[in-house]
This record gives C-alpha cells, structure tokens and sequence, in this order.
C-alpha cells in the first residue's frame, strides 16, 4: 500500500490503521525479532515506525517518520537490549501523521514505564476525553504529563497511567471495556507483555510461541517470518498478558465477532491466515463467485497487479477463460521524494502500470481489479488498454460496492468519500 500522496493516480486506496508486534522471549534477540515482524506487516503503514524494547528494568523506546528498512539499521537494533519488545507501523486514520503520533507511545506510571501499541480506530474518544480530564481534575497530576499527541492511542494510553496504581492489569480492565470502536492493543511495562482486541474483533490479532516465548501481531505472516508457530487468534474481548509464569488470559466484554470484510479484500497480506482461512485462498474463491455472477464472453482474464491478481486466477479458472498478464506493475512507485513534473503526471497510470501490447492486442479482455474507491484509476487503465489495442474490456470487480463509511480504522469516514 502507498503512502498519501504517493500514488499519482488520485485514486489511492482504502487504508488501514496500523500493524502492532509484540514479543516476550528471554535469551532472544528481541529487537531484530520485532524489526523483521514489522518488515512482514509494512504493507499495513508505511508512514512511521517504531519499537519499545525493556531488559526488565527500563524502557527503551525508538521511532520516527519513515518506512521499517529506513527507521532501523543495525546499529540502532544492537542498542535495543532486552526481553520484552513492542513494534508499530502507522498509518494515520486519527491523528496526524507526526513524529509526536508515531508508536509505540511510552507513559510513566506509579510502578514504572509503559509502552503501548495500537490498531484500528475509537469511535468514542469524546466521551474518553470527557472520562480522563475528570481523572486529571481529582489528581494531582498535570495533564500535559497525559496527552502529547493527538491520537486515540494516546488516549487510552493516558487512561491506563491514570488507573495504573494497582498495576497495568488492573487498569486494563478498567479501561479495556470504556473504549469502543475498532482496537487491537499490544502494550507492556518493564516485565509483562500485554495484548487486547475489541469484542467485534474487527480487525485481527494473533498469538504464536517460539521456543523460548510468545510473540503477538496482527497477521499470521508476522510469525512466519520469524519462525513462530501460530498457536491461536486472540479472541474478540480478550486480555492476554505473558511474563514469566506464562501465558495468562481473561475476558473483559463477551465476543461479538463482526470482523472486517477488507481484510480479506485488501488489507491483509495473501499469506496472512485470518479465521482459519488463507486470504490468498479467499480471493481467488471471491474470484470464481464474480465469474459465475458477472460472465461475459471474453478472449483472455487479466488482472490489475498486485491486488487484483488472486481474484482474477478465480475467475479464469470459473469462466474456463486463459489468465494471462498484460500489465506490469512498477513495484517502486510510492518510494520515491522525487515528485514527477507535470508532463509526465498527466500520464498518469502509467507510472505505476504499463500494458504488453503483445498480448493484449486485438483481444476481448477482462480486467479484474480488487476494488474501486474513487473510480479514477479504473477509467485512465480501460483507456490506456484501448490505446494499447484492445478489441473489448470489461471490467470486474472482486469486492461488493463501498456504499458506507468506515470508522473502525480504514480511510473513508464520510458518505462523501
């Protein structure tokens, strides 16, 4: 996924909140565990990065505007000692983007330090806001020392340092059930490990064991790459919190689940394995469905890379149409400072794909993208394959049509959008 104003087209699209690590293995090398987690989870927010790493007695927390490959080098991960570390990748859906916004956000407490990772989007912080300056106003302390940024994870971050006397548990528990909206949490103090997901679990986190350990995220390609195994998802309205008696976990709101259909659509990474189903697999099943709703009489199945092509593999493989690729996709776009000059921004689409004419000349296509947001990226391609020599293009869809905002953590919150 680009970044805002990376994708020259006008019609970036949907994007989510964030990707959230979290790993607790004594005798590892915490920090590289974490930087190659967030490697696996870039796709999720490419605006800031971010770890939080304790040796057990201290909170070392490093992070700043940029990509994980340009925020980390190895020097800085040899600096991050300890046991217990927390990583973040943003994409700003409240807040803006700002080093001040970027995570792990880190609070004092009356028993220490806390480091907190957020997923996803409140949908009550008025009401937060209302609940922690009446705190403030019985305590003594400034709220200042509460709220440095602007985003609903300093928020709760605020709220459990001020319920944090009894320890952090005891403030999850306060909290946790207060937030509404969307909320996958990974957080800890010097010694435990914490992690929460909304009672909706509408956006997904999971829990995996390495040897010596635990280690939480947001989607299964995270432990893949660092060699964990997937033990289980973390429910919808579960605390778990690991330390050194293990694995512990408890309910703070029964489960709703309602999770969110663009993980499988968009969001999720095609080897990411969200409720027992492999996205890849999903798409291309999607793929076949639209085939059998919307056939048409066609000559060859293309797809619009990267997104559209598990969809497209469904669909040829349901109309009994070849799949061919008669696109290709320059996988650099969005990495660039460099903005393009006028001339060649009014090629638009061509910057991030170009047709083989040879194969796609005088044939009836069908051209299979993953969604349309905007529209715009859809009418520059069906323009630019005619001007390639397309006898025919039809385009299709994987995705129903998005006819309502999102507020749980993906970029449309208004009708208008």
């Amino acid at each position: 996924m680009l970044s805002p104003g990376d994708d020259f087209s006008d019609d970036p699209g949907p994007r989510d909140a964030c990707g959230v690590f979290g790993v607790w293995a004594p005798g590892e090398d915490v920090a590289k565990l974490t930087y190659f987690g967030l490697y696996a989870l870039q796709h999720r927010g490419q605006e800031s990065a971010g770890m939080a790493v304790s040796n057990g007695e201290r909170i070392m927390v490093f992070k700043d505007m940029g990509l994980v490959s340009q925020v980390f080098n190895e020097a800085t991960l040899n600096s991050l000692k300890g046991y217990l570390a927390i990583g973040h990748c943003r994409y700003s859906t409240t807040g803006a983007s700002t080093w001040s916004n970027a995570q792990p956000t880190f609070r004092g407490t009356e028993q220490g330090g806390m480091a907190l990772a957020h997923n996803g989007n409140l949908t009550n912080t008025d009401e937060l806001e209302e609940w922690l300056a009446g705190e403030i106003a019985e305590s003594d302390v400034p709220r200042k020392n509460q709220m440095d940024s602007t985003s609903d994870t300093a928020l709760v971050s605020a709220l459990l340092s001020v319920y944090s006397g009894q320890g952090l548990r005891a403030a999850a528990l306060q909290v946790l059930p207060r937030l509404a909206g969307a909320f996958c949490l990974v957080f800890g103090n010097e010694k435990t490990l914490f992690a929460a997901r909304d009672p909706q679990g509408i956006h997904p986190l999971v829990l995996g064991r390495l040897e010596h350990g635990w280690v939480v995220a947001s989607e299964t390609a995270a432990l893949d790459i660092i060699g964990a195994t997937l033990i289980r998802e973390v429910e919808p309205g579960e605390l778990i919190w690991i330390d050194e008696s293990g694995l512990n976990s408890t309910r703070f709101a029964e489960a709703d689940p309602k999770g969110c259909l663009f993980e499988y659509v968009y969001l999720a990474r095609p080897d990411t394995l969200i409720a027992g189903r492999r996205v890849h697999a999903a798409r291309v099943e999607i793929g076949r469905t639209l085939a059998l709703e919307c056939p048409v009489d066609a000559d060859l199945v293309i797809p619009t890379p990267e997104s559209g092509t598990p969809s497209a593999i469904g669909y040829a493989e349901a109309s009994g149409i070849p799949f061919g690729l008669g696109l290709v996709k320059n996988s650099y776009v969005g990495r660039t400072f460099i903005q393009p000059s006028q001339t060649i921004r009014q090629l638009g689409i061509r910057l991030k794909l170009n047709p083989i004419r040879d194969v796609i000349e005088g044939k009836r296509l069908v051209v299979v993208d993953d969604s349309i947001v905007r529209g715009n990226t859809q009418r520059a391609l069906v323009k630019m394959l005619r001007e390639a020599g397309a006898a025919e293009v039809h385009v299709r869809i994987s995705s129903p049509p998005v006819q309502w905002p999102c507020y749980y953590g993906i970029d449309f919150a208004s009708r208008a959008e």
